[in-house]
């Protein structure tokens, strides 16, 4: 396994190192001709050069500098080029639509261009001159890691976080941390759901044994209390970023590997048709596209029930929800990639991700008089009047308040907040920024799993709920703090997302939320 990590990232490096050979040589010179810089052009995108030198990679700004050389780029008519790889879900419908959403936002026509092997791009027009040019190469997370390390895509569309040897790759190939600020964002939410056909009779399945159908030690649906038949089972291809969710969120905390009997399949749209032609199959669809097919409710062993919704997915309640995700290159992206970046983040582009049929950014408040399931679910895992007491003090202290839809979890066996959390944390910070919160209470409350002491788990989620509230503060560096009234409180074990039975479901209970009044 070593030596095919040292094998990839070697692969990786060469490969880059070969483009930028046959790249062809600048020199930039300043008008008074003090400074001059000669090196191999690596990309302009209208404003800025990107040259490859002896003193290493360098930004340059092509408004203070002539260039000369067989490499300089043409300044009239320029089209920045803008190339997007990776999951197939994001390019087919998603990023699309946003492009089309951002082109009438800011005066452009758009052209549709097909492309061999189904890839296609989306041409941003000024009356009939082009001017800025996305183009996707639509294959899966995988490759779109891939693309984004060689140097061969802008952007990397991907169903899941980055993997560490995807992560080693790109520092190899001097991309540094992908996981660190600014190189991820969460451009929209979806889940992967268990789905039967309207007509099977079985409506609940636990995560336990949904791990076990997928793996193939449940092979009949009498042991989910169904008919005496055998279960037929249907994913999507691997590869696929939803595929590779399943593997991380699903198998592999419960140690469980996937079937051979499994039939893949390249698109939901396809799974889903399946599932809904056999009463004897189970299918794993992606939320936004699910289509007829009835989703499983989960439930747990400790009593828990839980079934996928809006807004369970974009609070993270539902246990099985994906972010798709966007990383970015440490380089400077061309003028339009960069306003499209921001437009995306903006209530425009929420408006267009919700009519796409996924699930949006946009935060919202959620009234203690909506977290019904959540407070019965609660009732039932407290233990004993101490418990019970924890509860009740829950409820006086957010009672009359909201809670924001954005929470915030973190990696396992650390205390650094996820991706989908630190793109929570920005967002939040943005706000602050924005003076949405001014004359508001906000108060992030923890959460811990129930292993310990309760007065030990108390004291935890009051540390965690500290932790985020500092990095949020610190993040919203433009914000006037003292508009806003912030404090934190620790709820320990009182409000359980999952059941604590196993690692999985301590980790859900791990969290921290914000509630506002």
């Amino acid at each position: 396994m070593t030596f095919f990590r040292a094998a990839v990232c070697a692969a990786l490096f060469l490969a880059a190192f070969a483009r930028a050979l046959a790249a062809e040589d600048v020199t930039l010179s300043s008008p008074d001709g003090a400074v001059e810089i000669t090196g191999t052009l690596l990309g302009f995108d209208g404003e800025f050069y990107r040259v490859q030198t002896q003193f290493g990679e360098l930004t340059v700004d092509g408004s203070g500098v002539d260039c000369e050389g067989p490499g300089c780029p043409s300044l009239s008519g320029f089209v920045a080029e803008i190339t997007l790889a990776g999951s197939s879900t994001m390019s087919e419908v998603l990023l699309p639509a946003l492009i089309e959403g951002f082109a009438l936002r800011n005066g452009y026509q758009t052209r549709r261009e097909p492309l061999p092997q189904g890839n296609f791009s989306h041409v941003l027009l000024r009356g009939q001159q082009p001017a800025a040019r996305f183009t996707f190469t639509a294959s899966n997370t995988d490759a779109g890691f891939a693309a984004l390390v060689a140097d061969e895509a802008d952007v990397a569309m991907a169903l899941r976080e980055i993997r560490p040897l995807e992560r080693t790759a790109a520092r190899a190939a001097g991309l540094g941390d992908l996981t660190g600020p600014g190189r991820s964002r969460v451009l929209a939410l979806d889940a992967f759901v268990p789905v039967v056909a309207p007509g099977n009779p079985v409506r609940e399945i636990s995560l336990p044994q949904l791990a076990g159908v997928l793996s193939g030690r449940i092979a009949n649906w009498q042991e989910l209390g169904g008919p005496d038949a055998p279960v037929s089972l249907h994913m999507p291809v691997s590869g696929s970023g939803l595929a590779q969710a399943v593997e991380d969120k699903l198998m592999a905390p419960f140690g469980a590997g996937f079937s051979p009997q499994i039939r893949r399949h390249d698109r939901s749209s396809t799974l889903v048709r399946q599932v809904l032609v056999d009463p004897f199959a189970i299918g794993i669809a992606s939320y936004a596209e699910k289509g007829a097919a009835r989703m499983l409710t989960l439930t747990g062993p400790c009593g828990f029930s839980l079934q996928a919704s809006r807004r369970a997915v974009k609070t993270e309640d539902y246990p099985l929800t994906v972010p798709m995700f966007l990383y970015l290159p440490a380089r400077r992206l061309p003028k339009v990639a960069r306003d499209f970046l921001t437009y995306v983040r903006g209530p425009a582009a929420q408006a267009v991700i919700r009519r796409a049929g996924f699930v949006d950014q946009a935060p919202e408040l959620i009234p203690v008089s909506r977290q019904g399931s959540r407070f019965a679910n609660a009732i039932l895992a407290a233990e004993g009047k101490p418990g019970l007491d924890e509860l009740q003090r829950l409820v006086t202290v957010l009672g009359g308040m909201r809670r924001l839809t954005a929470s915030f979890r973190f990696e396992p066996g650390s205390a650094r907040p996820d991706a989908q959390s630190r793109s929570n944390i920005e967002q939040l910070a943005r706000a602050l920024e924005a003076g949405e919160f001014d004359a508001k209470e906000l108060v992030f409350a923890g959460f811990s799993d129930g292993v310990g002491p309760a007065e030990g788990n108390r004291q935890i989620a009051l540390k965690r709920a500290g932790a985020v509230r500092d990095a949020v503060v610190k993040a919203a560096e433009t914000a006037d703090i003292s508009r806003v009234q912030i404090r934190t409180e620790g709820f320990g074990e009182a409000l359980p997302m999952a059941c604590d039975d196993s690692a999985w479901g301590r980790q859900i209970n791990r969290r921290v939320e914000v509630w506002v009044r």
